[in-house]
Order: structure tokens, then sequence, then C-alpha cells
């Protein structure tokens, strides 16, 4: 524990000391919230048999009631009580994916309560890998129902302090397991048709053979077309050459505009040596492992250096680079729908 809470501060609670997922259990069972970590990203947990408790997570959130959320299992043996018709690929998937980022959408069983699903027929379900996670999930013998633990719409968050950045007035309880290991949300697999579909990006995914659906709903958690939004506006190119063409269009707009970039390598400098202002560059990002690793804590950095606009050269490739290019597309279209709210 990093200390006694003030008045209205968030209780930060290392997630291996003795004691610290007994109190979280217990903080679920009384109805409270609890932040907890996964390889993924931090999620925002509360029982998913209290509809009472898991219609606090949409309010803390400012979540629209109808948007489904993930319920979060300790082993793949407890699908059989959340969901039904459980197609042999949800097997497959699991004997091979579970615990891991892979989200599977199956139909529900009657214990899943509509609050969860936003009254559909459906439930999402996920057994993570993170060993805070799973001591949590263990200990609590039920599922727990959990979006990302942030405000609906905005960047994820990836650490403990993140989450208390964001809600830190709001709930009660964050076990600290350390950042997120993938740092990017779970491939997400819908089984309730015909034929599998991977809504949103394909990455464990396409390793076991699915195509991806051409278009993903709110049927599904996290599949909005604009989302994990800084306050920045964010703008993806493909090279440095691109950006500073980008730069050149945008002309005497961008003189005193705080304009930085984001990229898996240092750019080289003769690219940027004709540009019109001096742009800001973060930290690279390396490989699109350790991209997608820090992507959203890059873009949280953006927003606490007071950046106007982020260009960001994300990774090539498919899998874990796919997910990142995802995640900055939804980021872009909405950070321009947070700038031109009309």
């Amino acid at each position: 524990m990093t200390g006694p809470p003030g008045p209205h501060e968030v209780e930060i609670i290392d997630g291996s000391l003795d004691g610290s997922i007994r109190h979280a259990v217990e903080t679920l069972r009384q109805g409270g919230l609890v932040a907890f970590p996964t390889e993924t990203v931090y999620g925002l947990g509360a029982d998913a048999g209290n509809a009472e408790a898991v219609a606090k997570v949409f309010a803390v959130k400012g979540r629209p009631s109808g948007h489904p959320l993930i319920v979060h299992l300790a082993n793949a043996d407890q699908l059989g009580a959340w969901a039904v018709d459980v197609p042999p690929a949800a097997t497959r998937l699991a004997d091979a994916f579970w615990p891991g980022p892979l989200t599977m959408v199956l139909r529900r069983s009657r214990r899943v309560a509509d609050a969860v699903t936003g009254g559909r027929a459906t439930v999402a379900l996920r057994v993570p890998s993170h060993s805070v996670a799973h001591e949590l999930l263990s200990a609590f013998g039920g599922g727990i129902a959990a979006p990302s633990a942030n405000r609906f719409g905005r960047v994820s968050p990836t650490t403990a302090g993140h989450v208390r950045a964001d809600l830190g007035h709001d709930i009660g309880v964050i076990l600290d397991g350390g950042p997120s290991v993938v740092g990017v949300e779970s491939t997400i697999i819908d089984l309730t048709g015909d034929r599998p579909d991977v809504l949103g990006v394909p990455r464990a995914a396409l390793d076991a053979g699915w195509s991806a659906a051409p278009g993903a709903t709110t049927a599904a958690p996290g599949t909005l077309a604009a989302h994990y939004s800084p306050a920045a506006e964010v703008r993806v190119v493909d090279d440095a050459t691109l950006l500073a063409a980008e730069v050149r269009r945008i002309g005497p707009a961008a003189v005193g505009r705080r304009i930085g970039v984001l990229a898996s390598d240092a750019i080289a400098g003769s690219v940027l040596e004709t540009l019109p202002i001096e742009l800001i560059e973060l930290e690279p990002a390396g490989d699109a492992d350790h991209f997608a690793s820090v992507l959203y804590a890059r873009l949280r950095q953006a927003d606490r250096l007071g950046f106007d606009t982020l260009f960001v050269l994300p990774p090539a490739g498919d899998g874990i680079a796919a997910a990142v290019r995802d995640r900055l597309r939804r980021a872009a279209a909405g950070s321009r729908r947070i700038a031109s709210p009309t």
C-alpha cells in the first residue's frame, strides 16, 4: 500500500501484498468497484451477478447503458455457467488462447444480467493471464464485469496511476499490478453466427484461422469507430516524408502550436530541417510489441505536454502492429470529434 488515502483519494494497493486480494474481493461482494490489472489494460470491475454494482460501472465511466461489458473469468471451466450453445470453436480457442488477450462473444446463459449485456442475447467472456487478475478472479469465485478503467471514449489505462488520474474520486480500490504488458485491448471473436467473425482487429484470432468481419458494432465491447482519444488531435502518417509534407500542408496554421511526433525510431533530422516549426519527438516506441505496450502512455504524455497535435508513425505488419494501427485510427477519429464537437 502506498499510504493511507486522503478524504477524496483512491486507495492503491499492491496486488501482490498479503490481504490485498481479500480486501478487493470483499469490496466486490459488498457491491463496490475495484480497478484491477490485466495483461491488456486495467479494468474497472464489478460483481457481474449484481446489477446495481454493474450500473455503478456505467455511471462512473459515463458509458451508455447499451454498450455491453466483458465478463472476466478465472478459467475456462466457468464458460458453461455464463454461456449456452457453446460451439466447438469456442473450446478450441479457449484451449489455444486462454488465459490471454482473447474475448469470445457467445449466447448468454440465464444467469447473465441485462445490465452486463446491454439487453442483448449475447455475452462477452475472457480469461485474463495477469497474475493479479487471476488471483482476484479465483478468490472471488464468480464473474467480474469490467470495461477499461477510464472515462468513456478516452485513452485506456495501462498503470494504476492512469486509473487514479481518471477515476480517483469515484472508486475506492485500485489493485496495482504494474504496467500492462500487452497494452492494447483483447481481440474479440463473435461465435454466435454460422461462422466465427473477428470484431475489430485480428490478432491471436488470425493465428487460429479466423477472418475479420467487415465491420463491428456495439454488439461487442470496445468496437466503436471513435475511441481511445486524448485531448490532443491525433494524425496518423506512414513515414517521415509524409509527416513533413503534412506539416508543410498545414503551413502557417502550425506556427505557435505544440506539435509532437511518435514513431518506432528517432526521425532523421534532415527530413524535418526545412519545416516551419520544430516538432517535439516523444521517446521512440520501438518494435510493434513495445509500441503496443506504451501506446496509451504516450497518448497521455501528449496531453500532459500540452500538445495541440500528435503525429504518429505506426508500426507496419500484421498481428499486434495491426492492433496498434486500429487503436490509432480510432483515437484519430475520436480526437477530431473532441476538437470539433459540432
